[in-house]
């Protein structure tokens, strides 16, 4: 390995994607296409109940010969004859309504539902630091139906006290919400269960599914998997849990956690396998980010204030950059990381899937459907280790841990426009954002106040997702004095200044929209075959022809590569900036 000044990571600067010339885009470049939404009418819903004209009869049912036959009410056919037991039972003995019902023959739980939530892999880091926390969070804020059980399903032998002090370990409370903290966290618990079995046996599907019952109380059983284990073991899990472990009555749910495959084969494969056993109205690809609070604000952003929507196109926005950093390398993940890498990882799913919700054209509705419609139409001193010094790293690995990216999107709204995205691992700090750099103000009046360097001048909006999540936009402004010199400033809405409530995690948001059958944050499969085929042949060639990587520095801004590409495009990256 090359020695620099620390240790060498690797990246790679992929321009897959040119801009056009004046000849035209050619055929061999691979766009990310934008379409207008297909308006469908539904055929009018019909209804066989009649209101007779006048106040003479109530609802009706009209029949084939002409008849008129007045319905009985279920509920009031119940109460006359709990009403009878009363008149009868009330005078001699003292006896509750609910004893009144089982006496008369009714199922007390009839309208009740429960939800049942199975983790499957409860002994995994995924687990215990993410799934079981956000679903105490939900609790205790109320969120969760009154009837709920927690089961965690792994093949480690544990009890259902073990599992429970595995999980009071980490467990919180908001910080704004202290109150009865601990005795929330007991009630929590007491929900809490586990059942130990292999992932491709029915017969320990079946024994989990006579648990799940014991517990629903004969009411109306709703279910969701949450499958928090390795890709490989999906589909023999789905397999049981839909055969052995469904609901009987209500819905069954699947929530799937990435990587969905690792190329256009690979998840088309997954996902025929996983509708052999569901349909795709229950299946919940999850992709956390899109759970995070200021990717969910970006659409109230932009479809909300008049200020932005005008201007959120070619004619107004020279470039669009989607920047992802983390501070930190694969600390004992190489293993995981080496077969997938940076571009897997989080281009395929993070940024593109964020890039769709930003270039999207105009919804029909806020609908879940209509929502991923538009989206699948877009698509000092201090020495650190290496990435190939990670054990679980093989030492010939020419996987990156950086890569860079310019996209274009083929249509009349962002023609000719960069959308450039970065990521990389071990870089000189943690942080997710969208930067949008507006167009230089045409014949600006106050060029010589500038200076020669017009991208200083230059209106930018910034959504930082993480960390400090905020929105703020730079404007150039005049300094206080009797001169004339300008500064720029930034309007800045910084959430944990405007906001004293603690922003739930991404996993809150979106386990709950699971619950409530809420797509509009999970990904199609449509959508997903649109990314992989954008990324898929990028792969590819770099794999097949064992593309060494470009090195850069632990805790630098990235490899030199970074700075080329978007130069090319006549782009300087934002986070590079001084003043932030």
């Amino acid at each position: 390995m090359a020695t620099l000044s620390s240790a060498q990571w690797r990246s790679y600067s992929t321009n897959s994607f040119p801009p056009s010339s004046s000849n035209g885009r050619q055929n061999n470049h691979r766009l990310l296409s934008l379409s207008s939404p297909v308006l469908r009418k539904s055929p009018p819903a019909v209804f066989c109940l009649q209101q007779s004209q006048g106040n003479s009869r109530p609802n009706v049912v009209l029949m084939e010969d002409g008849a008129v036959v007045t319905p009985v009410n279920p509920a009031q056919k119940k109460e006359a004859a709990i009403q009878k037991l009363e008149d009868g039972l009330l005078s001699s003995s003292s006896i509750s309504t609910e004893e009144l019902k089982e006496a008369a023959g009714f199922d007390v739980n009839e309208n009740e539902s429960s939800v049942s939530i199975t983790v499957v892999g409860a002994s995994g880091d995924l687990a215990k630091k993410k799934i079981f926390p956000a679903l105490f969070a939900l609790y205790y804020e109320g969120c969760l139906p009154k009837h709920f059980t927690v089961f965690g399903y792994a093949r480690s032998k544990m009890t259902d006290a073990e599992l429970r002090n595995m999980v009071s370990k980490t467990l919180t409370c908001r910080i704004d919400q202290r109150e009865n903290c601990g005795e929330k966290m007991d009630q929590f618990l007491k929900r809490c269960f586990y059942h130990s079995g292999q992932y491709d046996s029915q017969e320990h599907f079946e024994a989990l599914d006579k648990k799940l019952k014991e517990h629903e109380g004969g009411r109306e059983s709703n279910r969701l998997f949450y499958l928090s284990i390795p890709p490989n073991i999906f589909i023999d899990a789905v397999k049981c849990a839909s055969s052995s472990a469904s609901a009987a009555s209500g819905w069954t749910r699947v929530i799937v956690e990435k990587p969905f495959g690792r190329d256009s084969e690979s998840s088309a494969a997954l996902t025929k396998a996983l509708k052999q056993y569901l349909t795709e109205d229950q299946i919940f690809r999850i992709d956390h980010y899109l759970g995070k609070e200021l990717v969910e604000n970006l659409s109230v952003l932009r479809f909300s204030n008049l200020i932005f929507e005008p201007l959120w196109s070619r004619q107004y926005i020279r470039n669009v950059q989607l920047i992802f950093s983390e501070d930190f390398g694969t600390e004992g993940r190489g293993g995981y990381f080496d077969n997938y890498g940076i571009i897997r990882d989080i281009m395929q799913n993070h940024l593109l899937q964020i890039l769709a919700l930003f270039a999207m054209e105009t919804p029909v509705s806020l609908d879940a459907e209509d929502i991923r419609n538009e989206k699948s139409h877009t698509r000092g001193g201090v020495t650190h280790p290496g990435y190939t010094d990670d054990k679980t790293v093989p030492k010939d690995s020419v996987t990156p841990t950086f890569a860079a990216a310019a996209l274009f999107i083929d249509n009349a709204r962002w023609d000719g426009v960069p959308f450039l995205m970065k990521a990389g691992k071990a870089l000189h700090n943690r942080s997710a954002e969208i930067r949008v750099q507006f167009r230089h103000v045409p014949g600006n009046l106050y060029n010589r106040n500038i200076g020669t360097d017009l991208d200083q001048a230059t209106n930018e909006l910034v959504i930082r997702v993480q960390p400090d999540e905020a929105i703020y936009l730079k404007i150039n402004n005049k300094v206080p004095g009797l001169g004339m010199r300008l500064d720029r400033s930034n309007l800045n809405l910084l959430y944990s200044t405007r906001y004293s409530k603690e922003i739930p995690d991404a996993y809150e948001r979106l386990l709950l929209d699971a619950i409530e059958g809420e797509r509009r944050l999970f990904i199609r499969s449509d959508e997903l075959d649109a990314a992989w085929s954008l990324f898929t042949p990028v792969l590819k060639e770099l794999e097949e022809k064992r593309t060494i990587p470009e090195y850069y520095p632990y805790g630098s801004r990235g490899p030199v590569g970074a700075h080329y590409l978007a130069a090319r495009y006549k782009v300087r990256w934002g986070d590079l900036g001084m003043e932030e």
